[in-house]
């Protein structure tokens, strides 16, 4: 997967989230939940975004980190979500399982990353 094509699947997880966060219950717990899913779902796509602008592999692999935290709380916030009540199962799995996608496609490209810098540093 290219870089720009993981823009895309990183921007559509977050639109997805808001059209889910648009549909919970006006409560509470609804809005508190829904917001730190919107910060960690919309936050996946603009940290990959400053990432693919990284100044060095390292700093690639520090911000890609960071996505990859983003996603994950993410998944979190949607198991709070439905264990909490306020969406099914069935509304929940298919950003559950991208969020999922997301985070393997990313640390693979992490663990790519970092093993070519260390190449780098062993040939130096």
């Amino acid at each position: 997967m290219d870089a720009e094509e993981l823009k895309r699947r990183t921007k559509k997880f977050g639109l997805d989230v808001i059209k889910l966060v648009e549909s919970l219950p006006p409560s509470q717990t609804g809005r508190v939940i829904g917001n730190q899913l919107l910060r960690s779902a919309l936050s996946v796509g603009a940290n990959y975004r400053a990432a693919c602008r990284a100044r060095s592999k390292a700093d690639f692999i520090s911000k890609v980190g960071i996505t990859i935290e983003e996603a994950d709380e993410s998944q979190h916030w949607l198991d709070m979500l439905t264990e909490a009540g306020l969406v099914t199962k069935e509304e929940s799995r298919p950003l559950a399982k991208e969020a999922d996608e997301l985070i393997a496609i990313l640390t693979a490209s992490a663990k790519t990353a970092r093993e070519n810098l260390n190449r780098r540093s062993q040939a130096r």
